[in-house]
């Protein structure tokens, strides 16, 4: 058996990563007479994209007849539940929403929700939202079924816990676009791909809420319903369930989040009068208000669901009146709506209402803005581009010119960059810092060449050692098995894409969500200020980041890095606050009594104690910029997202999967060495 990496001798470790660094030196010096190192040889590519195709038309003339019966059953469901949400009047409706809020949690959320959908008959979406929310009704049912029963089936027996662990590493790692591939040849156009596609998206997290909440279950509560004389389902039904309730609500609540996620993306494809096709149709014909509006559409209703089923997942009982029975639900909301239906005058009059809000007048608005604001964006766009991003993708060497930075990168600018960064790293090196010598290494190579100009061999080698490094030799062989993939099916260059908006996108996050975090876990006014815009941003669908990017700065890897952000941002404000307000008592008073200042007790005391937490927020955000990418891609960046959406334009599931497969090496990697990384932590602190 093979030693753990924490057991091998630290001299040990040393001289490999020294090897490493010596591999790199030479992969770089090798670059100009070896062109094969940095730019991988198409005759060694692997025809993995043909493969995949291959078996695809093999496969879908088999089964595209119970598929195709399968989209007439959900097309006919679809139908009948889109006709019963447009037949009800929307004051009927707004009524429905609002009082099963009420019963949720209290006339506060009742009023939130009569307020938000007014916003939408305001805005003249009321029919294309139901259409949108007709989807997901259909789409959480069949996503809870399925997710319920194969968390169950992943907590009973060890051997499906092992596939369905890999298939949720698949399916929360692959990018919902690749999933619109086959499904689209296998379905057909129009809107159940979507439906398929949102049920998909939406089985992992209630398979994860499920396990986790029957893995909760206390043993002694089972045996206490063994000795009561139950059998395993009435154990089942009447012990374990009811202990797991509360996770089981929360997965719904989850599903049913992703569920209006992948529905506005499946609006991609079209074919369906929804809110995700009013956002696509007005942002490609640069209708910046109209799409601010419908996207507004989108968001409020993913609010509205999410509060609502928020509190039916944490109930307060003193805000559910005992004389308010269930079927009052159905039949008030049935009696509005019979008595609008029959007065149509009144109906139209009320009906007035709907579209008052002028979309015309906001689209001026926003030019206006974008008119007047003008000189200062193209100043900003051309600083982040010219300063941050493009060093990043081309490196210094490439990056700085007269035009950009005013100079040139001359052979003694050169030379002195790397006998500074030579001499920091030895002065670290034999200081017994290595690691952070290795680090300082790393990283002046990467600015200096770019992630465009980083030999792909060396890439493997990193990224492998720094994998055997933090967890041993099982994540070195997925570290190498992943690399080896993107690498050898001709995604390399587009890789580097993908990581260096990542890493920018992670930078500024990491930044600016730190200081967030700080800020809300020293103060209580700002915490309560930053919980609902966290809560916000994290219930909007990622497609709605784009509009305020595409409004401002156009088309561009600026509009997709600031998208990027902005879905980004919030696990690293949350998870910085949750971790510094999780510092033990004694020790913030200790240092109290030693006389630190609050800024010597937050770099020395709480931040340092805080490190797993914050490592695990750094990684949240790190999975949310790569899930993000193939949105960004449909704003002009030219990445792995990018690839995904290409191949879903010509309906290519060969390269599809290659892309998406890709994303989820690089996704899963990522995620092992930053867990790795916490559990080091840990175990050090200990």
């Amino acid at each position: 058996m093979l030693a753990p990496v924490e057991s091998l001798p630290i001299r040990l470790r040393q001289w490999v990563w020294l090897g490493v660094l010596a591999f790199l030196a030479l992969c770089l010096a090798a670059r100009a007479s070896a062109p094969w190192i940095l730019n991988y040889p198409a005759a060694w590519l692997l025809p993995v994209a043909s493969l995949v195709n291959g078996i695809f038309d093999l496969i879908i003339p088999v089964l595209t007849p119970p598929c195709r019966f399968l989209a007439g059953v959900l097309g006919a469901a679809l139908n009948v539940c889109s006709a019963t949400l447009r037949w009800m009047p929307w004051p009927a409706t707004l009524a429905l929403f609002a009082f099963v809020g009420w019963l949720a949690r209290g006339w506060r959320l009742a009023l939130f929700i009569a307020a938000a959908l007014g916003y939408i008959v305001a805005a003249g979406y009321w029919q294309q939202g139901m259409n949108t929310f007709s989807m997901v009704v259909l789409a959480v049912p069949i996503a809870v079924t399925f997710g319920f029963l194969l968390g169950v089936a992943a907590h009973s027996s060890k051997y499906v816990h092992g596939m369905t662990m890999v298939m949720l590493d698949l399916l929360q790692t692959v990018p919902a676009f690749a999933f619109l591939i086959p499904l689209l040849l296998l379905f057909g156009f129009g809107p159940i791909v979507g439906l398929i596609a949102c049920v998909v998206y939406a089985v992992a997290p209630m398979v994860h809420c499920t396990m986790l909440g029957l893995a909760g279950v206390p043993v002694a509560l089972l045996e206490v319903g063994s000795m009561a004389g139950c059998t395993r389902g009435q154990r089942f039904w009447h012990v374990v369930l009811p202990t797991a309730k509360r996770e089981i609500l929360t997965g719904i609540n989850q599903t049913t989040m992703a569920s209006f996620s992948m529905v506005i993306m499946a609006a991609v494809i079209g074919g369906f009068n929804d809110v995700g096709w009013e956002v696509l149709n007005s942002m490609r014909k640069a209708e910046f208000g109209q799409s601010l509006l419908s996207g507004l559409v989108i968001a409020v209703l993913a609010m509205v669901v999410d509060r609502i089923t928020f509190g039916l997942a944490n109930p307060r009982s003193h805000v559910r009146p005992a004389w308010a029975p269930a079927w009052v639900l159905l039949v008030v909301p049935l009696l509005i709506g019979a008595l609008l239906h029959a007065s149509p005058g009144d109906m139209a009059l009320i009906d007035k209402v709907q579209g008052v809000i002028n979309p015309d007048l906001l689209n001026r608005v926003v030019i206006g803005l974008v008119h007047d604001f003008s000189a200062p964006l193209d100043a900003f766009k051309v600083f982040v581009l010219y300063h941050f991003m493009l060093p990043l993708r081309t490196g210094l060497i490439g990056a700085v010119t007269p035009f950009t930075w005013g100079f040139a990168w001359t052979p003694q600018i050169n030379a002195v960059y790397c006998v500074t960064a030579l001499t920091i790293s030895a002065w670290l090196w034999f200081g017994e810092r290595w690691r952070l010598a290795t680090g300082v290494l790393l990283i002046s190579a990467l600015l200096l060449f770019g992630f465009n100009g980083l030999p792909w061999l060396a890439f493997i080698v990193v990224v492998t050692a720094l994998g055997w490094s933090v967890g041993g030799w099982r994540l070195a062989t997925l570290s190498v098995i992943g690399t080896s993939f993107v690498v050898s099916t001709g995604l390399y260059i587009p890789l580097g894409q993908s990581l260096y908006l990542c890493l920018l996108a992670v930078l500024i996050c990491t930044l600016a969500g730190g200081l967030l975090g700080i800020a809300a876990a020293k103060s209580d006014r700002v915490s309560g200020l930053m919980k609902p815009v966290c809560d916000t941003l994290q219930t909007m669908p990622q497609f709605i980041f784009l509009i305020p990017a595409l409004m401002f700065f156009q088309v561009g890897e600026l509009t997709g890095l600031i998208a990027i952000v902005l879905y980004a941002i919030v696990p690293p404000i949350r998870y910085v606050e949750h971790g510094i307000r999780g510092v033990p008592t004694d020790l913030v008073e200790t240092s109290r009594q030693i006389g630190c200042t609050a800024w010597q007790r937050l770099i020395h005391v709480e931040l340092p104690v805080a490190k797993p937490v914050v490592v695990l927020g750094v990684n949240q955000t790190i999975m949310a910029a790569l899930s993000m990418l193939p949105i960004a891609a449909l704003v002009g960046t030219k990445d792995l997202g990018q690839q995904v959406y290409i191949a879903l334009s010509k309906a290519d599931a060969g390269q599809g999967m290659v892309a998406g497969l890709s994303i989820a090496f690089v996704a899963m990697i990522t995620d092992r060495i930053m867990r790795a990384t916490v559990s080091t932590t840990v175990k050090s602190s200990r």
